[in-house]
């Protein structure tokens, strides 16, 4: 197992030691805990397509090679372009 140093704020240094004692832990079992569940919540989170999988679909209009032809319809647009203020 590795050693790792890091400065943290004093209220999570008070939380830390809290919960080491409520739980019988030394603060560094605590923190590798946390730090394991944290770990495993980001791999559990939804991937950007679990996030938008219902609005997949739901745009009727448009160009079926919008994403392959982009720069050409932006252009077309004029969008970027600086305006008349």
């Amino acid at each position: 197992m590795q050693t790792l140093v890091l400065r943290i704020p004093d209220d999570l240094a008070r939380e830390l030691d809290a919960e080491a004692k409520k739980t019988h832990l030394t603060k560094s079992e605590v923190a590798r805990r946390r730090l394991i569940a944290a770990g495993s919540q980001i791999h559990d989170a939804a991937s950007g397509f679990d996030l938008i999988a219902d609005l997949v679909g739901t745009i009727e209009d448009g160009p079926a090679d919008m994403s392959a032809r982009k720069k050409e319809y932006l252009k077309s647009t004029s969008y970027g372009k600086s305006r008349h203020r």
